[in-house]
């Protein structure tokens, strides 16, 4: 399927909404070069100055395909986002859509200056509905509309998107405001709301409150797009709560010209949206509708509470928190410790019986967990991730530095036949060895020689390869877990011996939503970590 679209001729109709999935340029950058169904793609909204955003969660699931979240429009700031767009190969039947957000009508103009060299159009978001200040509390306001609107036609020579927000008794006359001040084009809806979620008597949202999407928010979003197509003869792109085919030509018989896809792909793998978006376009093609079952209506995002029995200071800034259950983790797969009030983070699993972690104190969430008294009450959500799959007869070789021994422990207790290689800056920041050496052969190297081989890890993993025979290397299988140039060495002395075929890894990216939404855990490739990984195999 083809789609005229602000004079190029793009190689699919759909787009994904601002803030979902292509939020990050290797993702985007990814998506360009494999997905050619998804024409227009949008960046993550971007503001004059960078911005963290709120801590997690991010993400609530309210019901089956239906969402709260609350991000706070996290982005790296105009300048670096400029650099980052700017190095995109972007395909001639592509469209770079870059959301922008500001707040004031001078901040628009500023950023929209700094980004229009390198997209084909600028989305403005009037209609976030969760950051005081910006979104929402402008794009309710037609008469400030049509002003930001027409500064920024004023400023720049390429087209201008503003998006709209559904939370407004009169989404028409909004959209012709943004008319009246020169938008080449509209977009709509931004996220309902703002909507609450709680669990076990907690808000889920750091932020309390935050944007309704999903399934649940079709019906409004179609009549905003018929709303809108009614007042407004330019290309409408139409989003929110589309999954299927007949969702997609619902958009399209309401006026739109590109429809966006965003909560239906919660908890899909890269290669899984691939798939998924060339059944929506055979299914447009035809009579049928196979894409809507790709949907994953099956996501949990429940949490389980779980009490702390037991907390061992393994040094200075480790230790290991012992909970009095068991949780259901298979080896390679992950969970989310929440503390109501604190936020939430991703851990591997030392044990799952009884659930056990190892902690590093990195932050502000590490921190507190370090001094955490027995009796705690705190809530698991997962597992998420998938599980490793060794094929059958391998041999594995785990290696593993910080915390990356929670990652690895389990896969060597269970597949066997299995060598781990662990190494620290000395004796004194080693743990669980005792039990590694109880379900496989314990290589350990520490950086003053305090414990085991005195050097990096990554040197006695090279004289042990060294000693096998090719019949043997053919056999291993590596799974590499800890902080990134840890990784990146173990994976240099890998290829020197076997191919990447047998190689996964697990590196610490920022995790936030854990079922793929947020795309902060992008890796160099665009590969998500969360849903692709946590063990990603070598490419």
């Amino acid at each position: 399927m083809t789609t005229d679209f602000f004079g190029k001729t793009l190689s699919g109709p759909f787009t994904i909404p601002s803030g979902i999935v292509t939020t990050t340029a290797p993702i985007i950058q990814y998506v360009f070069d494999h997905i050619p169904e998804i024409g227009v793609l949008t960046t993550k909204s971007i503001g004059l100055e960078p911005r963290a955003g709120y801590r997690e969660p991010v993400l609530s699931q309210y019901a089956p395909g239906c969402f709260v979240n609350a991000v706070g429009l996290t982005n790296p700031g105009a300048r670096e986002a400029a650099a980052l767009l700017g190095d995109l190969r972007v395909p001639a039947d592509r469209f770079l859509l870059a959301s922008i957000f500001g707040g004031s009508v001078e901040e628009f103009v500023a950023v929209a200056q700094i980004l229009a060299p390198v997209c084909d159009a600028l989305e403005l978001n009037l209609s976030c509905p969760h950051a005081r200040g910006y979104g929402m509390a402008m794009g309710q306001d037609p008469e400030l509309v049509r002003e930001i609107t027409a500064a920024v036609k004023a400023a720049v020579a390429i087209p201008v998107i503003p998006k709209l927000t559904p939370n407004t008794p009169d989404i028409a006359g909004i959209a012709a405001a943004a008319i009246a001040g020169g938008a080449d084009g509209l977009c709509a809806i931004n996220t309902l709301g703002p909507g609450y979620t709680s669990a076990h008597g907690h808000p889920v949202l750091s932020n309390g409150a935050g944007g309704m999407s999903g399934k649940g928010v079709l019906p409004i979003a179609l009549k905003c797009v018929r709303d809108i197509a009614a007042v407004a003869d330019c290309p409408v792109i139409g989003c929110g709560g589309a999954s299927s085919a007949d969702d997609v030509r619902a958009f399209f018989d309401a006026g739109a010209t590109v429809v966006g896809i965003g909560s239906a792909l919660t908890g899909l793998t890269t290669a899984e949206i691939g798939d998924y978006f060339r059944d929506l376009a055979s299914d447009l093609a035809g009579a049928h509708d196979r894409a809507g079952t790709h949907t994953r209506y099956d996501i949990d995002m429940r949490f389980a509470p779980v009490e702390l029995v037991k907390n061992t200071r393994v040094c200075r800034d480790i230790a290991l928190l012992t909970f009095d259950r068991k949780v259901n983790i298979q080896a390679g797969e992950f969970v989310f410790l929440w503390l109501p009030g604190l936020g939430e983070k991703p851990f591997s699993a030392l044990t799952d019986d009884p659930f056990t972690l190892a902690v590093i104190d990195v932050g502000t969430f590490t921190h507190a967990l370090m001094d955490l008294p027995p009796g705690t009450r705190a809530y698991v959500r997962g597992p998420h991730g998938i599980p490793v799959a060794p094929p059958e007869g391998a041999k594995i070789m785990a290696v593993a530095g910080g915390t990356g021994l929670a990652a690895v422990y389990q896969i060597a207790r269970d597949f066997g036949d299995a060598e781990i290689f662990t190494g620290a800056r000395s004796a004194q920041r080693l743990y669980f060895l005792e039990e590694c050496r109880r379900v496989a052969t314990v290589y350990v190297a520490t950086d003053d020689g305090s414990a085991g081989y005195r050097g990096v890890v990554t040197e006695l993993l090279h004289e042990r390869l060294r000693q096998l025979s090719a019949r043997e290397l053919a056999q291993l299988v590596f799974y590499n877990c800890g902080p990134a140039p840890m990784v990146h060495a173990a994976v240099a002395v890998q290829r020197q011996f076997c191919g990447d075929e047998q190689i996964f890894s697990s590196i610490d990216y920022l995790t936030k939503c854990g079922v793929g939404i947020c795309g902060a855990c992008a890796a160099p490739d665009g590969r998500r970590l969360c849903v692709d990984g946590p063990f990603l195999q070598s490419a």
